[in-house]
């Protein structure tokens, strides 16, 4: 059986969601072959799967939104991309669609959430499982004017899937399809916490914070996280390495290796970092985004089922972090946390019935 799984280059949440989904699936079929077509960086994928052995296909199949920071989006940018990309994907299509034909056996698409799969799965007859906390149409809509016309066209493939993994803190999928709702999708951590501990010398984990804004990250400075220096942090802003108490992210390391470890995490509003860190009963103090529609489905979703503070991008900047002040206790509760292994059963359910 072969897994061809397209993954959105929009952010590395996608790539870390699928991630976590395929390792439990490789754990109950670890003769299956992973496929990643994608254009997130083989180095983060090489950090996703660790030792679980993976073929890579660097295609890219989805714009996202693209944008002006890890906190702001730019919707000139993003619909110059869009007809840009347009005019490419049916060489690439093509080419993909040889490519799996040529492999000779059972094929299964997953989705995680480029609309243009559809077109791949009609053109080689293969079934197609999207999985996600949103698509691509619920995030255009509200962008409005041309964005309307991709928000439908958006739509209408991914209701030609066969199915969908739907994942928690989501918005509307009306898409038709057979479903299965899963619970948190987190990987478990591969390094021993009390080593990490030793070698960055970090503190009790009262006293130890994590800082992350994903892949294209935020430069903070030193000066914020001098205003807290009875705290250590974890950090992956290089430009705050100078601060006696920030510690940077070794590389080749994930951010889930060092949950346990810490009490909070600053970071924006990102489907993965949710999971991982409510996941280890991490209180979030999320940072507010505008620009992307899935950022305020994702806030409500934190005051439901996590411990919380919520900061604007001022008081990020300047350092008003109120990490002395204490955490907002979830208003419903704690979710599920077998999401990928779940997930990993009711792909290879589907995988098996129409291959």
């Amino acid at each position: 059986m072969l897994i061809y799984a397209a993954i959105s280059g929009h952010g590395y949440g996608h790539g870390s969601r699928s991630g976590t989904i395929l390792l439990a699936l490789a754990q109950r079929q670890p003769g299956w072959r992973l496929v990643l077509s994608t254009s997130l960086p083989a180095v983060f994928l090489r950090t996703v799967f660790g030792v679980v052995p993976f073929e890579l296909r660097p295609c890219s199949w989805d714009v996202g939104v693209v944008q002006a920071d890890a906190l702001g989006a730019d919707p000139a940018a993003t619909h110059l991309a869009l007809n840009d990309l347009e005019r490419r994907l049916p060489d690439q299509i093509a080419e993909e669609a040889r490519w799996l034909k040529a492999q000779g056996g059972p094929v299964l698409l997953l989705g995680d959430v480029p609309p243009a799969l559809a077109r791949l799965a009609q053109a080689g007859g293969w079934p197609l499982i999207w999985v996600g906390n949103f698509g691509w149409d619920a995030i255009y809509e509200p962008m409005g004017g041309p964005f309307l016309a991709w928000a439908e066209r958006c739509r209408a493939l991914y209701r030609t899937g066969q199915g969908l993994i739907h994942c928690p803190f989501s918005m509307p999928m009306d898409w038709g399809l057979p479903e299965i709702r899963v619970g948190l999708t987190v990987a478990p951590p591969r390094e021993r916490a009390e080593v990490l501990r030793q070698q960055l010398e970090l503190p009790e984990r009262g006293r130890c914070v994590l800082v992350s804004f994903g892949g294209l990250g935020f430069e903070l400075g030193e000066e914020p996280f001098r205003r807290w220096p009875e705290l250590v942090f974890v950090s992956t802003d290089p430009s705050a390495a100078g601060a006696a108490n920030v510690r940077l992210l070794p590389k080749g390391l994930r951010l889930l290796e060092f949950m346990p470890l810490v009490e909070r995490l600053i970071t924006k509003p990102g489907y993965s970092s949710f999971c991982e860190a409510l996941a280890h009963d991490v209180g979030i103090h999320l940072v507010h985004r505008e620009g992307f529609a899935e950022a305020p489905v994702l806030e409500e979703a934190l005051r439901r089922h996590g411990r919380h503070r919520l900061l604007s991008q001022e008081q990020l900047r300047c350092g008003d972090w109120q990490l002395d002040q204490p955490l907002l206790a979830a208003a419903v509760g704690p979710l599920a946390l077998d999401g990928a292994e779940k997930a990993a059963g009711w792909l290879e359910q589907q995988a098996l019935a129409y291959c």
